[in-house]
């Protein structure tokens, strides 16, 4: 048939530059602020061939530093405590999740530098402020 044009079929391509832009953004915006994001104390926790704790049951473990000074940190909050107000704040933290129905694990992460004293200190205060069980954070050991 003179005229008459052949019919073009349509075109079923993305142009996927416009993304690729923006995923090289956000990387780049991440490979920025994820070394900020680190926060807390910093310890050098001993290595030692134990088994992991299961956390996801009862959400998040409170974890409470001793550093190598022997000053008490909680969770990521980077002022040191003295005993009663870790007592204080692990009291009012359990009664919160006993109020919500959860048990979160309590652990201690005791520089590898600081006493043995320093760390049953720790864990003497925990149990005066009510915690039932507390465990010890270890990094695994390394293999030669």
């Amino acid at each position: 048939m003179p005229g008459v044009t052949p019919r073009r079929k349509p075109m079923a391509e993305i142009n996927v530059v416009p993304y690729i832009d923006v995923m090289l953004v956000l990387l780049v915006i991440f490979m920025i602020t994820a070394p900020l994001l680190k926060t807390g104390v910093e310890v050098e926790l001993p290595a030692a061939d134990a088994e992991t704790v299961d956390s996801e049951q009862d959400g998040p473990p409170v974890i409470v530093t001793v550093d190598r000074d022997g000053l008490l940190y909680l969770g990521d909050d980077e002022t040191p405590l003295d005993t009663v107000q870790l007592q204080e704040r692990i009291g009012a933290l359990l009664r919160l999740a006993r109020e919500q129905g959860r048990k979160p694990p309590v652990l201690v992460a005791g520089d590898a530098r600081v006493g043995y004293g320093e760390v049953v200190r720790a864990m003497a205060a925990l149990q005066a402020a009510g915690v039932p069980e507390v465990g010890l954070l270890t990094d695994p050991p390394e293999d030669n």
